[in-house]
């Protein structure tokens, strides 16, 4: 019998440096966002904690889908922008290693659990919360280059934007 499933073989790929960039959105309501803003949650500093649990989720993205191969981080950073008037918080993971696969799954792992951390620091306050937006922005690296999601970048991500002009992107929303 033969299995549905198989890890894609990436032995004869080169190593090139890969980077991916993630974000998410949580919505959590005036009173709860002002506690996070001001680190004064009751359970603790939701931000710090959730960029501690978003660098160990990307960390751990192997353990957690079951085709993703083990590979070598050699950086994750999470970053996050917050949005008083929607009373939301914008997170971003960016995930980097030189390799032979990209590190799209492990920077969507950062960016969700980082989310699941807010989240869970924030329901005794406003239980109706709301995660929204999860998406790549940005991956390059690779046979294909550099990829920017067709919305572009938003402005709280333009740090982590590829250099302009850079020779590997063939994609016309390039940042």
């Amino acid at each position: 019998m033969t299995s549905t499933f198989s890890m894609f073989d990436v032995g004869d790929k080169p190593i090139t440096r890969r980077r991916a960039l993630a974000t998410g959105r949580i919505r959590l309501g005036p009173v709860a966002f002002a506690l996070v803003r001001d680190r004064a949650l009751p359970k603790g500093d939701a931000l710090t904690l959730a960029e501690v649990a978003g660098v160990l989720a990307a960390k751990k993205t192997v353990d957690l889908i079951p085709l993703c191969h083990p590979i070598g981080l050699d950086r994750v950073r999470l970053s996050f922008a917050l949005d008083e008037a929607a009373a939301a918080v914008d997170v971003f993971c960016e995930a980097a290693n030189s390799g032979r696969t990209g590190v799209e799954m492990e920077a969507l792992t950062g960016a969700t659990l980082a989310l699941l951390t807010i989240w869970d620091l924030t329901k005794p306050i406003e239980p109706a919360l709301e995660i929204e937006a999860v998406r790549l922005l940005l991956k390059e690296g690779g046979k294909s280059g550099t990829w920017v999601h067709p919305d572009g970048l938003p402005e709280a991500a333009r740090a982590y934007a590829p250099p302009a002009g850079d020779p590997g992107s063939e994609d016309p929303h390039h940042a």
